[in-house]
């Protein structure tokens, strides 16, 4: 085989670009049926996108650990400070403040800082001498490099974003070797803290969501529609769906979202249950990808980078499936590679060029270490 397939092509990791080209190529056709039959405004977009990231992707997988080791640290304030300036001055939509608006373009850097604040642990983490793993030194820095981008980000308010980057940058210290009791106290600290938390920290329609996924039924035409209708869209499709452009509740406007937050119900009610297995397959088949590079990885920094990207992905995963099917409230969390919508997709490619990035530093020795 290697005498056919040329040596820079069959040495790539083909692993994952084969389901992550599958899931992007069946989004684009979910979000057409979406759109009515139409290849914009969604399909379309979601292609060119996909091609500019996959650039964005491949540009990242080209940094040595030199490179990392220097930007780390700038690149983490640079996102810090553009919350900052979020919150001075940021463009409002749909009730919240968490956009930048440059010229055409609009950036939210509330999606940077997931992959930031990744980056920037594992750089600690790799200075950090292992036998202070157990120490304060290991606990305290890290604590306020996630805490202070978690505070800006709930002013948002965005409630899905800072458990994001917390879930991000707390898998990171968990694979950094930290004290399992540490991680056990914090959780029991935390069931403490809910309570608090969701009567003077969340906004009324945080908390409206939050009781709402114990009882969608009080409110059906209300906070509880949005779970409401996904349920019925999902169960609808049976086993195979009721057939590609086909589907009611998307096309007669009673889902929400359809292309964006709740495309898997879209999806599901159009390849029922057949379509969901092979979504999840394909989502098993790239986390296993991952999580293979960071284990194959020898240093602590690419170990690390490459676990908090894996970490980073699978909450944009789990998140969602448990959204559009009742089990966790509604936080406006994409689902990857399927739904519509650019900030999401930049951060989860983001993610794809740093395990890229770890597995060429894996694959590939260069001299005197720059690679």
């Amino acid at each position: 085989m290697n005498r056919i397939v040329p040596e820079p092509i069959s040495r790539q990791p083909w692993s994952l670009f084969v389901p992550l080209l599958l899931l992007v190529l069946f989004g684009a056709a979910v979000l057409h049926s979406a759109a009515g039959g139409s290849m914009t405004p969604y399909a379309s977009s979601h292609l060119v996108r996909f091609g500019v990231f996959v650039l964005v992707a491949l540009a990242l997988s080209f940094m040595t650990r030199r490179f990392v080791r220097l930007v780390a640290y700038p690149a983490y304030v640079a996102v810090l400070l553009l919350l900052v300036v979020v919150e001075a001055m940021g463009a409002i939509g749909g009730g919240s403040q968490r956009w930048i608006n440059i010229g055409p373009l609009v950036l939210q850097p509330s999606e940077l800082m997931k992959a930031a604040i990744v980056v920037v642990l594992a750089r600690f983490f790799e200075t950090l001498p292992v036998g202070m793993v157990n120490t304060w030194r290991a606990l305290v820095p890290p604590l306020v490099m996630i805490g202070l981008p978690v505070m800006l980000v709930l002013t948002q308010p965005d409630l899905g974003t800072a458990l994001a980057i917390l879930f991000g940058g707390g898998l990171v210290m968990f694979f950094a070797g930290l004290p399992l009791r540490w991680f056990v106290g914090a959780g029991a600290a935390g069931a403490l803290v809910v309570p608090l938390a969701f009567f003077f920290l969340l906004q009324d329609y945080q908390q409206r969501r939050i009781t709402t996924l114990f009882d969608p039924g009080a409110d059906p035409l209300g906070a509880g529609y949005h779970i409401t209708q996904s349920k019925i869209a999902i169960g609808s499709g049976g086993w195979f769906g009721k057939g590609f452009g086909n589907g009611t509740q998307s096309h007669l406007n009673y889902l929400p979202e359809p292309h964006t937050d709740f495309v898997f119900a879209t999806m599901a009610e159009e390849w029922g249950l057949a379509g969901g297995l092979f979504v999840l397959l394909m989502y098993l088949l790239i986390l296993r990808w991952g999580f293979a590079v960071a284990l194959s990885s020898e240093d602590r920094l690419g170990r690390l980078i490459a676990a908090g990207a894996v970490a980073t992905i699978f909450f944009y995963i789990a998140v969602n499936l448990l959204m559009v099917m009742g089990f966790a409230p509604v936080v406006g969390i994409p689902l990857p590679f399927l739904s519509h919508g650019g900030s999401a997709l930049l951060t989860v490619m983001i993610c794809i060029g740093l395990l890229l990035m770890v597995h060429r530093w894996n694959t590939r020795v260069s001299p005197r270490g720059l690679s």
